[in-house]
């Protein structure tokens, strides 16, 4: 389970990485980023933590399904959160395939995604 500081839920946290983040496509995957964002609700003048959300639409499939990608998505942001620029805004999008694919298949889309926003891969 993704740690609650690192969890994205307001509405405009969402819409400032989906609107001003880079954006990297995956056949089962969108990821958006947006590097070091300062967090405007944050008390204090530490660095505020990565937080990532997920976006699971009824397109995917049924409750149940949507459900069950939104947990295989949260543990594979887990293991991968650390790698971020503290401050980051993440926001992952499942396509219709992703009810479909095995968890491999997510976290190989996954990490092609990250690699990509963070400079380490090829379009």
């Amino acid at each position: 389970m993704l740690p609650t500081e690192n969890r994205l839920r307001r509405r405009e946290d969402f819409a400032t990485a989906v609107r001003r983040g880079r954006r990297a496509g995956r056949p089962h995957l969108v990821v958006h980023l947006r590097s070091g964002a300062t967090d405007p609700h944050a008390p204090g003048e530490s660095a505020p933590p990565t937080r990532a959300g997920f976006v699971v639409s009824k397109a995917v499939g049924g409750a149940v399904v949507r459900n069950k990608v939104k947990r295989r998505l949260r543990h594979l942001m887990r293991d991968r959160i650390a790698q971020l620029p503290p401050g980051s805004l993440v926001v992952v999008r499942a396509l219709p395939g992703a009810g479909d694919a095995d968890h491999a298949q997510l976290a190989r889309d996954l990490d092609a995604a990250l690699q990509r926003l963070l400079g380490g891969g090829a379009r």
